[in-house]
């Protein structure tokens, strides 16, 4: 691509430099952020020009706000979808529209998300409300389209979002469809991890002498620490965290948040759960910072819970624990991050909090540091009650080896002539362990992980991408198919919506005129088969169950949904795909 631009992931300043508008500004604060990432700082300035631009970053490194920003400053309240932003999945849809709206509290901006499994009665009527910027997945956006609910004429900049992603999920198609109702002279913007042919041709085809940013991670290398990662839902994050912190009990643990505002709330939560932590951020006035610093050093807390910009030159010699509850942006940052522990020769302990969508970042992670950084799971009920056991066992260690039992020495004896030893020694923990307020029968849930998307070991490449094997998945049928106007885009992106997993993991899909059959890893049947039980594709409701009675089933089904179309031999049409 012509008028390229490599950028390695090093930070700037601060959002001041960008010389955004005051409303925008104070939003950015409201937000908690301290300094724009490389591909904010190197993109928004491009987009205010007016320039057409392909941001190539991964996943988690600020794309939003690097096209929400410039979109939001030349926002004009009185005419409706001046902006169009597409994207792959219902939960980046919704995360994308949150985050603009967020930025553009205080302009007045009307955001409207738009995605399958929604009711879209529910958004026409927010059609109706005459939005500024749409955000949408591309299914659900051709319906608006082909309803004559969207009209894309005032369309000034169209967004495609995670272009990669749609290529996987079999959407580029309908991206062309929607592209070609919008008018010529609009700007686009296309922001992809990685640029594949198909990419690169349909930016040739629709996108004007773009500017090409690719944001690289400088090669790094990480001091001798173990590192782990937990892969867990953003709802039970804190969970998770408590349950690593009460199993590991690190002597003093750095824990790290992307924005001020997620420090201040993570500190909060874990001072309410009855741990000793403070924040660290660069709202903190130098006094209120030295009294930090000087809390955690001499440690009357263990926990100190910062932003990388607060970390800044902090030098702990007896950190133990690093732990990313955000994972970070770049592997620049977490280098920096994790080199907090392991100093002056101790070991140390670098744990990444993961959700399913931050896995690609954290692959990125690694390829930049060259080393493998370990799944670990979380902490079960059992780790943590042997855990708090194990608490009482030392104490009791403690007080025998340090040998001063003062009266106690004759009180022990006096009960021994009256009871036997393990009833006393039981009886002497269970009074030990109310004063110290470990509970080691406290009934506990267990956190559920996410379905792993990790498929190194037992997968295989194609065409660039690990999948599980043939043997691990099964065949799956679906009583809809082409006559219900359905394509095999529409049939990932729904089971990807819906079951929330990645559209590369769905195998072969046979779309026949009236049903289909479609492969899924065998891991996620009952997971898929749930999550579709009161999913739509193209507004029709869809039944789905196991197809395990090999050509037998599939021939019976076949008869039932087309039982008065007689067909010549030979004459059954039927798409085979595999994304």
């Amino acid at each position: 691509m012509e008028n390229e631009t490599t950028v390695t992931a090093e930070k700037k300043p601060s959002f001041d430099e960008l010389g955004l508008p005051e409303p925008i500004l104070r939003a950015i604060a409201d937000m908690g952020f301290e300094e724009p990432t490389p591909i904010q700082y190197h993109t928004i300035p491009l987009v205010r020009e007016g320039r057409d631009v392909i941001g190539q970053a991964q996943t988690g490194t600020g794309k939003t706000a690097s096209f929400g920003i410039p979109i939001l400053e030349r926002l004009d309240t009185d005419q409706e979808i001046q902006a169009l932003v597409l994207t792959p999945t219902r939960e980046l849809c919704i995360q994308v529209a949150e985050e603009i709206s967020r930025l553009g509290r205080y302009l007045g901006a009307r955001v409207l998300p738009v995605y399958g499994g929604q009711p879209i009665e529910r958004q026409l009527r927010g059609l109706m409300r005459h939005p500024h910027i749409l955000i949408g997945t591309p299914g659900r956006l051709l319906d608006h389209i082909n309803r004559g609910g969207v009209r894309l004429q005032n369309v000034r900049t169209v967004v495609i979002d995670e272009a990669d992603e749609m290529l996987d999920m079999g959407f580029i198609d309908d991206v062309k469809e929607i592209l070609a109702h919008t008018g010529h002279d609009h700007q686009t913007l296309l922001f992809s991890a990685t640029m594949p042919a198909p990419i690169r041709e349909l930016a040739e085809r629709f996108m004007h002498a773009p500017e090409w940013v690719a944001i690289q991670p400088q090669d790094v290398t990480v001091p001798v620490i173990e590192q782990f990662y937990v892969e867990v839902g953003q709802r039970q994050k804190v969970d998770a965290l408590c349950r690593i912190l009460d199993v590991d009990d690190p002597e003093l643990a750095i824990i790290f948040c992307r924005t001020k505002m997620g420090v201040d709330e993570l500190a909060e939560a874990l001072i309410d759960r009855g741990y000793e932590a403070m924040a660290l951020h660069g709202d903190l006035t130098q006094r209120e910072r030295d009294r930090v610093m000087q809390s955690f050093r001499q440690g009357q807390i263990d926990l100190l819970v910062a932003t990388d910009v607060a970390a800044r030159g902090l030098d702990v010699s007896d950190v133990t624990h690093v732990i990313n509850y955000d994972i970070p942006q770049d592997p620049d940052t977490y280098v920096h991050r994790i080199g907090r522990t392991g100093r002056a020769g101790k070991s140390g302990v670098a744990i990444t909090l993961v959700t399913p969508r931050e896995i690609k970042q954290l692959r990125t992670i690694e390829r930049a540091i060259h080393k493998r950084i370990v799944r670990r799971p979380i902490p079960t009920v059992a780790e943590l009650r042997e855990r708090r056991q194990q608490l009482l066992v030392n104490e009791i260690t403690e007080t025998m080896e340090s040998g001063d039992f003062g009266e106690y020495a004759g009180i022990a004896q006096s009960l021994l002539e009256q009871y036997d030893s393990s009833t006393l020694v039981a009886a002497t923990l269970k009074r030990l362990a109310a004063a110290e307020q470990i509970d080691v029968t406290e009934p506990l849930p267990e956190i559920e992980e996410p379905p792993s998307f990790d498929f190194r070991e037992e997968g295989r490449e194609r065409g660039g991408r690990t999948r599980p094997s043939r043997s691990d998945m099964v065949r799956l049928f679906i009583n809809v198919g082409r006559q219900d106007g359905i394509g095999p885009g529409d049939v990932v992106g729904a089971i990807a919506n819906e079951a929330g997993i990645p559209g590369r993991l769905i195998g072969r899909i046979d779309l026949y005129d009236n049903f289909t059959f479609v492969e899924v890893p065998a891991e996620y049947e009952s997971t898929v088969i749930d999550a579709m039980s009161t999913a739509t594709i193209r507004g029709k409701e869809v039944n789905m169950e196991p197809a395990r009675a090999g050509r037998g089933y599939e021939d019976r089904r076949r008869s039932e949904y087309t039982p008065h179309i007689p067909r010549r031999s030979g004459a059954r049409r039927r798409d085979s795909w595999t994304n």
